[in-house]
């Protein structure tokens, strides 16, 4: 339908020279996601035949890693049963009851069924988290590096203060960093293990961040609303190293009024594509956000519910498949991390932290301000990532996604989608690449 050059609403030509919004305010401003802005680039090459080891996305390819076959199985005969209708809009009974079970044997939680949500993945669990707590103006505390919250504050009108974390910390945040921010803010935001960075709280650091949002709350009058927390934990079935995975509520139960936890079966096990995720916390809280994902269908396919209600019940499968699948993703990261730690004892500007935790490695290529081959200048972190992309194949996401705006040549490595002969290839052409700038 032609509408150019006529105002919108008004049926008549518009004055000249006059640009005219096609969409609402908020949406003008809505910034693309730029993890997927790379990963197109990197199917487009790809499609084309490039030789690519693909780092970016925290996705998994199923030749890889497959979800657990009962999980599979359990969908077929759900399917087959007729479980094709809609679901409870909080969720079908038999999940949260499995969730509640879950994190009681796993976490030592005690939750009601009540205070479980069940969405489409955890993405309409944490928008709709944003939209019940946060109203226009009020601050939103989140570290970064970190994922989205930049724009789910965007998308809730609030007001983003974002605490940087470096190296020194593992990009993790600490209790005196954070504790100046929560002054007057509506909600604090973290995620462990930590995306992008593959680093995990350990029980002092988180236990002392969330007696500063209790005490934050004690200092508030009755009729002012709380500092909430939201934390992400939906990685914490993949862990390993010395560091366990800790829950807010079991460290500080008088942060229990205050936290929203939100977590799912997607990235534990392999089943992204499947949208089952959940948020736990209080039942206010939790039945306003279910009213939020009702009106928009954000609950997650029957069929897929009623199979992971069975999954999240037998302990025994769920403790054979991570135990296979985080060896499998600790050898990807393993791998990784040993052969640029090798590069950077050969004299190369490279480093990476220990992975503990998620599909990812925090990894450091320091070329920027040197020159490639070509003879041109590598200033940012997107000219570094292209450069690696172009030489060898290498394709990883810069800080810059998440949040960092110090151009210090630090990088995401996704490994769900690679295999071990993919790594151990593509460093050797790394390395290539990374001497072939020094040298110049």
């Amino acid at each position: 339908m032609q509408v150019r050059g006529i105002e919108a609403g008004r049926g008549r030509p518009a004055a000249a020279g006059r640009a005219q919004a096609r969409v609402s305010a908020l949406a003008a401003g809505v910034a693309g996601s730029e993890i997927l802005r790379i990963a197109g680039e990197i199917r487009e090459l790809k499609g084309r035949g490039e030789r690519v080891c693909n780092l970016t996305v925290g996705d998994f390819d199923p030749a890889q890693f497959p979800i657990p076959p009962s999980l599979r199985e359990r969908i077929e005969a759900a399917l087959r049963q007729g479980e094709t209708s809609y679901p409870p809009a909080a969720g079908m009974p038999a999940l949260r009851e499995s969730v509640a079970a879950l994190y009681r044997e796993w976490l030592g939680l005690d939750l009601a069924p009540d205070q479980v949500l069940v969405t489409a993945g955890v993405r309409p669990a944490i928008y709709a988290a944003y939209r019940v707590l946060v109203d226009a103006g009020d601050r939103v505390v989140f570290p970064v590096p970190s994922w989205n919250n930049t724009h789910y504050t965007a998308l809730a009108g609030g007001e983003p203060v974002p605490v940087p974390c470096d190296a020194d910390t593992s990009f993790l945040p600490t209790p005196a960093a954070l504790e100046p921010a929560l002054r007057g803010a509506r909600l604090l935001a973290l995620n462990s293990p930590l995306n992008p960075a593959g680093t995990m709280l350990d029980a002092e650091t988180l236990r002392a961040i969330c007696e500063s949002v209790v005490e934050e709350n004690l200092r508030r009058p009755a009729h002012e609303r709380p500092l909430y927390l939201l934390f992400d934990q939906v990685y914490w079935l993949l862990t390993f190293g010395a560091t366990p995975h800790h829950d807010p509520v079991s460290l500080c139960p008088e942060v229990a009024p205050y936290t929203i936890i939100v977590d799912g079966i997607s990235k534990a096990f392999a089943a992204t594509g499947l949208r089952v995720g959940w948020a736990a916390g209080p039942p206010d809280v939790i039945r306003a956000m279910s009213d939020l994902c009702g009106h928009v269908g954000a609950w997650a396919p029957r069929p897929e519910q009623v199979a992971a209600a069975g999954l999240l019940r037998a302990g025994d499968e769920i403790r054979a498949y991570r135990a296979a699948m985080t060896a499998a993703v600790r050898r990807r990261l393993d791998a990784l991390h040993r052969g640029i730690l090798g590069m950077r004892d050969r004299g190369l500007p490279v480093d990476a932290l220990a992975p503990a935790g998620a599909i990812y490695l925090s990894a450091r290529f320091a070329l920027n301000g040197r020159r490639t081959p070509e003879g041109a200048t590598l200033r940012t972190n997107e000219e570094v990532r292209g450069y690696l992309l172009r030489r060898a194949g290498f394709a990883a996401v810069p800080f810059q996604a998440f949040g960092v705006r110090e151009e210090s040549g630090w990088f995401r490595l996704s490994v769900g989608a690679v295999s071990l002969e993919e790594i151990a290839a593509v460093l050797t052409r790394v390395e290539e690449a990374v001497a072939a700038v020094v040298a110049g």
